[in-house]
């Protein structure tokens, strides 16, 4: 069997890698566009000078050494009935079965001018190198648009530079995705005390300029004047890169390709996995966003292995994320209360537990909150959220096992738990212990 991959980010890889170790007869070949694949939440990072531009590099070994042909070259075109992948070059590559994992491309504003020569979004090579070119040309200043945690961490990256740096968000909070505003708070208020120009509940309107931006408008009036050499990020989202296949007579919804649970499209032998598709919450089974390189990772096991066809199915999106702010780590995973809402969750009860990090006896103990979102209907985690100091993957990662698992919040409040004095509150509490006995007692009342 002839299996092809169309793409080399997370999604792809992991396919690749599935097929190949568990039917290492099977003959892979991986078409990828990029001369490099690259650890996209890293690139942050690199502006920020904590790590060399190299070290974000995927090596190509992850597919090659499994036994799979990596080909350098775009795919212009796909033919389902004749079973061929066309290259750029016009060179035609044949196969049995065929996975689509293309990712996912920035979103930019349809107001804003093209070709901008300071204007960038921030998802490839060429975006971090343009960026970092203007940052030796001298920018004294960038201007962040959206206050996702690409953004977030890009503010910082800015920051460090010494560049007078503006957030520009819609929502009233940062992370608006990810926190509730009343979790968000001390994020903010780091970014401000470091400096950082805060423009909430305040979106962009216009951009003006001609081959470069040099003047961004806000909703409320304020003007940010920028210089050729200075920058302007966008950071406002992703759409699924699907182009090459419309018209084809594959199910292409708003948010991507459809597949199911096995990641079969709607042509037979043609499977899809990562950002390129449009996939359903594992909470309410229905359509959300979940654009995630923790998500395409198990979507692209689970298309490698019905590819091979041993059976496997992927539940949906928990979406599960973290990001740091100057030291304080934050997390969230299911719905925050705005999306709960916006998904029929109206009867819902919100509890917190709050600790220090370490030992209180300790010297700079830090804290961790914990805020759950429960449904009173059945007492099951519709969302939870963490900020602290220390340990927020870690508790995010078990709050999503609660809600994967329809553990209750009677269940939740008795967590067996571990406590080390550099590593935790005292024996005594535990955060997510406490929200949920908080929950207990709000429900007990209602």
């Amino acid at each position: 069997m002839k299996v092809v991959i169309i793409g080399g980010g997370p999604a792809g890889i992991r396919a690749c890698r599935t097929i190949k170790l568990n039917a290492p007869d099977v003959e892979v070949s991986v078409i990828r566009p990029e001369n490099k694949s690259l650890i996209y939440c890293a690139m942050p990072y690199v502006i920020e000078k904590i790590i060399p531009f190299e070290k974000i590099y995927k090596k190509d070994e992850l597919l090659t050494e499994v036994g799979a042909e990596l080909i350098r070259k775009r795919a212009s075109s796909v033919d389902f009935e004749k079973k061929a992948v066309t290259l750029e070059d016009g060179s035609q590559v044949s196969y049995d079965k065929l996975l689509i994992a293309t990712g996912a491309e920035p979103i930019i504003p349809p107001f804003v001018p093209k070709g901008l020569k300071n204007a960038f979004v921030f998802k490839r090579e060429e975006h971090l190198k343009g960026i970092l070119e203007k940052i030796s040309q001298g920018a004294r200043k960038a201007v962040v648009v959206g206050a996702g945690s690409i953004g977030i961490e890009l503010l910082q990256a800015f920051r460090s530079l010494d560049l007078e740096t503006h957030l520009v968000e819609m929502a009233d909070h940062v992370l608006p995705n990810l926190l509730d505003a009343d979790m968000s708070r001390p994020l903010e208020e780091k970014l401000i005390e470091h400096g950082i120009h805060m423009h909430l509940s305040t979106p962009l309107s216009a951009v003006e300029g001609q081959d470069y931006a040099q003047r961004l408008t806000l909703a409320d009036g304020t003007s940010i004047e920028l210089e050729d050499k200075d920058i302007v990020v966008f950071s406002v989202g992703l759409r699924a890169n699907v182009d090459l296949f419309k018209g084809t007579g594959l199910e292409i919804a708003k948010d991507g390709i459809v597949v199911d649970k096995h990641m079969r499209t709607n042509v037979e032998g043609v499977f899809a996995a990562g950002d390129c598709c449009a996939f359903t919450s594992g909470i309410d089974h229905r359509p959300i966003l979940g654009k995630l390189a923790t998500n395409a990772v198990p979507m692209g096991k689970t298309a490698g292995l019905n590819i091979i066809g041993i059976p496997a199915e992927y539940d949906g999106f928990y979406n599960g994320a973290a990001t740091i702010v100057y030291g304080i780590r934050a997390g969230g995973t299911g719905f925050n209360e705005r999306i709960a809402r916006e998904r029929g969750f109206n009867d819902y009860i919100v509890s917190y537990g709050e600790t220090t990090a370490k030992f209180s006896i300790f010297p700079d103990p830090g804290f961790v909150k914990v805020k759950l979102i429960v449904n009173k209907e059945d007492h099951l985690l519709i969302g939870a959220q963490v900020v602290g100091t220390m340990c927020v993957t870690e508790r995010i990662d078990l709050l999503t096992f609660a809600i994967q698992n329809r553990i209750p919040v009677e269940r939740l409040a008795k967590l067996s738990y571990s406590a080390q004095p550099y590593q935790s509150f005292f024996p005594a509490n535990n955060a997510i212990v406490m929200a949920s006995e908080s929950a207990l007692k709000a429900l007990k009342k209602d």
